[in-house]
């Protein structure tokens, strides 16, 4: 069992590091409809650990959508590129969020694919985020 378990005090970690937020998508842990997963950055599949420098949290629908995924291709220019890594990059320098901060804006190649991969900008979430902005608890601090 060690081998394919993410211990509860690990798990605390993850969550506490991200203020319960997703980290792809900065969605609001304590609004979600669905608890956040333990998100292996590495797949265990393709030679990920579960050590915390390879743990993220995410919310159900990124996790879902990024699977075993690493790379995807940027729409804008059709270049294969690897998927944000929240433990070596910083949100800020590949996303910004839209006027209304209900859209996230994929800013380089890699925050580009990550938002089309991820689905991050997909109905469900960009209402929550207005409703969720006009309670003023979006986006998060």
């Amino acid at each position: 069992m060690p081998g394919n378990y993410v211990s509860a005090e690990l798990r605390r970690l993850v969550k506490l590091r991200a203020n319960n937020n997703c980290e792809y998508c900065k969605a609001l842990g304590a609004y979600a409809f669905h608890p956040f997963h333990i998100e292996h950055i590495l797949p265990l599949s393709k030679g990920g650990t579960h050590d915390d420098s390879n743990l993220a949290n995410a919310c159900q629908f990124c996790n879902g959508s990024k699977f075993d995924k690493t790379g995807a291709h940027d729409p804008l220019t059709g270049t294969l590129v690897l998927l944000y890594n929240p433990r070596t990059q910083f949100w800020e320098e590949h996303f910004i969020w839209s006027d209304d901060f209900t859209i996230v804006i994929g800013i380089t190649p890699t925050g580009r694919a990550t938002v089309n991969c991820l689905k991050m900008n997909r109905e469900e979430a960009t209402n929550l985020r207005a409703a969720l902005r006009d309670f003023g608890v979006h986006p998060p601090k």
